[in-house]
């Protein structure tokens, strides 16, 4: 069937949605999504940097560095002058009114020098001193005259080392006892107080000098190889250049990236849409097989988005599952082009695009060879191991060229493709659901049809024998024909077992199933011959009835396709030569054979029913009948929507003789016993 415009937009439109649904299931940033840890090897491909970028230092290096600086920091101190002046004024006062009568002028000239002196050395308060000891800091920033000089504690006096000092300028019993009583400590008060605001200009100006960077990488060099250890160095790198990616991601990033991915994905879905249309065009035309193939692209791209997201195992993923179940559903370079478009698509957004296409593609290929027919429920473990071991063997290969010694090899990635063989094994009940689902017939269920056993097959074959034997003897016909151009031989087997159960309804009204009198002698011909025609819609209530697929379904109404029942049209005209015939009532309400297989039971089923009426079964005879009943099936034109050539006609013909001169070979008489 040709598509028309309107469904070719509809098709455009449906693959246009799967890529907007995958593309926005992709995740949204550009993180390298690398698994790393420290002093474990680099399990992936060398990576080498994109951009140039500053090595940033690790927290604890920084805070490492920061103490040191903090550590040998020297906190600001500045004299107060007045304090001084206010001490030395006092003392004055207090000789001029009491001391002078206690000390002599001499001693007290001393006690003034001693006091200028403590004054211009500087006294700290205790509580600083004592702060300042338990931090380690063995020196201060000294300003004088607005110049900061670098003072050791050991030459500053605390208030007790000051009274000391002052004490100490007459050592005589009287002079001695003079000064005790003559409360000098009154006088002596902290002048050194702290610069809180060059303190902290000075630790800022420190701690700016500390660069939060160990280096640069440029663009293009090698920050990380495979298999190499991850130390502390490299790890620092790694995580940089994570945050340095994140960094460069903003609004404009975002929607670059959403319309690059946007435009690789449409591309590769368009090319897959150019393949159907050139070489599987009735895919696109027929809804259950277009929908199967879009479901595909977009269940296991986004499943892959899931898994990358959340940084999960990525090679659990059973993607061979998508060539097996086209190769059992389609063909097989569908199957190969379906899973390409969507190894292609996941490869945009995994870690290790390289390795994933490599392994993904020959693990798929490997399936698609190792399943050309699915007959049997143990295939699909055959088909799991081979998966298994091609997933193992390639990377296998990979890690041989990548990797230095054996210890570096990822081990855990041999783990995921094991499991993922497990996996793998769930296509056989998953196959069901799609059967289901999109109206499809597996080669599994076709082999169960087949089976002679089956209810409506030992319904035929009791209460309409000779049709029974008339159904083997064709799905022999046409399964030999099959394998000779190619086309489903247990497709056709299997549907040309169901073709005439419609003739259970009335089976003897059919020749093959009489053993006297003819019911037709005594009815008109119109009515035989809607009786003989009523079959095929007889067979298609028989086959909704016991739930048949439709592929079965479409051998019961094409393998007469719209053809006369010619026996009683020919008959009627015979005996009415002079009237219009009404046409329709002698003629099958079809359609014509559309695939290959149709076409093949239409000429089988029409052959072995005119090879019975054969007076002799000769060579020439058989050669004459099969040349006679498929060119004229051929000139009617019922082949004409059928993809088949001139070339199967004329061997689907040569194989027919030859069944059949084996079928009628004359036998050889066997003696009697004299």
């Amino acid at each position: 069937m040709k598509p028309t415009t309107r469904h070719n937009l509809f098709v455009a439109g449906i693959f246009l949605i799967a890529a907007v649904v995958i593309v926005l299931s992709f995740p949204r940033d550009k993180v390298v999504r690398f698994e790393f840890s420290l002093n474990k090897p680099w399990r992936y491909e060398q990576l080498t940097a994109t951009f140039d970028f500053p090595v940033e230092k690790s927290d604890s290096v920084l805070q490492a560095e920061r103490a040191h600086v903090l550590t040998s920091l020297k906190p600001y101190y500045a004299k107060d002058d007045a304090v001084y002046k206010v001490a030395t004024d006092s003392l004055q006062h207090f000789y001029q009114k009491e001391l002078s009568m206690l000390i002599r002028t001499s001693l007290y000239k001393k006690v003034q020098d001693n006091l200028q002196e403590i004054y211009s050395r500087g006294i700290i308060n205790s509580d600083d001193l004592s702060r300042l000891k338990s931090d380690s800091i063995n020196s201060i920033m000294l300003i004088t005259n607005n110049v900061a000089i670098a003072t050791p504690l050991t030459e500053l006096y605390s208030v007790q080392q000051a009274y000391e000092k002052l004490m100490q300028v007459d050592t005589t019993r009287y002079g001695r006892y003079a000064l005790q009583n003559s409360n000098l400590n009154d006088y002596i008060r902290p002048n050194l107080v702290y610069d809180a605001g060059k303190s902290e200009a000075a630790r800022k100006e420190a701690l700016a000098t500390i660069s939060s960077n160990s280096g640069v990488i440029l663009a293009g060099q090698k920050i990380i190889g495979s298999g190499e250890m991850v130390d502390e160095e490299k790890l620092q790198i790694l995580e940089t250049y994570r945050k340095e990616v994140n960094k460069r991601i903003d609004e404009r990033g975002v929607q670059m990236t959403f319309i690059g991915q946007l435009l690789l994905v449409f591309l590769l879905l368009a090319a897959f849409v150019i393949y159907l249309w050139i070489y599987r065009n009735n895919y696109l035309t027929e809804q259950g097989k277009l929908l199967f193939l879009v479901a595909q692209l977009i269940i296991f791209p986004l499943t892959a988005s899931w898994m990358v997201a959340r940084g999960q195992a990525l090679m659990i993923i059973p993607f061979a599952m998508v060539p097996v179940m086209t190769n059992i559903f389609l063909d097989a370079r569908t199957a190969f082009m379906t899973h390409t478009v969507i190894t292609l698509i996941v490869s945009l957004i995994v870690p290790e695009p390289f390795i994933f296409v490599l392994v993904q593609l020959t693990a798929g290929i490997a399936a698609i060879y190792s399943l050309t027919e699915l007959t049997e429920r143990i295939q699909i473990f055959r088909v799991a191991l081979v998966v298994a071991v091609s997933y193992c063997l390639v990377f296998f290969g990979y890690e041989l060229i990548t990797k230095s010694t054996f210890s570096l090899f990822n081990k855990s990635m041999y783990v995921q493709f094991l499991l993922n063989g497990v996996l793998l094994l769930f296509t056989y009940p998953l196959m069901l659901l799609y059967e289901k689902i999109f109206h499809f017939t597996s080669d599994v269920t076709l082999v169960e049809l087949s089976n002679t056993n089956n209810k409506l097959l030992r319904m035929l074959s009791e209460n309409a024998p000779g049709t029974f034997m008339h159904a083997m003897q064709v799905s022999n016909l046409a399964a030999a024909a099959a394998n000779k151009v190619g086309a489903s031989s247990l497709l056709v087997r299997t549907g040309a077992l169901y073709h005439d159960i419609g003739k259970l309804e009335n089976p003897v009204f059919f020749t093959e199933n009489q053993g006297g009198a003819n019911p037709h002698s005594c009815l008109p011909y119109e009515q035989s011959a809607k009786i003989i025609i009523d079959h095929v819609n007889n067979g298609v209530k028989l086959a909704e009835k016991h739930h048949l697929p439709d592929a079965i379904k479409d051998f019961i109404t094409t393998h007469h396709g719209m053809s006369k029942a010619k026996y009683f049209y020919i008959s009627y005209k015979n005996e009415h030569p002079n009237e219009e015939v009404d046409e329709s009532l002698f003629t099958y309400p079809g359609p014509e054979p559309y695939t290959m297989e149709t076409a093949i039971l239409m000429m089988a089923d029409a052959v072995e029913a005119a090879s019975r009426s054969l007076p002799e079964y000769t060579e020439e005879s058989i050669n004459a009948l099969v040349d006679r009943i498929i060119d004229g099936q051929v000139q009617e034109g019922h082949f004409q929507h059928c993809p088949i050539t001139f070339k199967d006609i004329n061997d689907i013909k040569t194989t027919f003789k030859e069944k059949l001169r084996t079928v009628y070979h004359t036998r050889i008489s066997y003696p009697s016993l004299k």
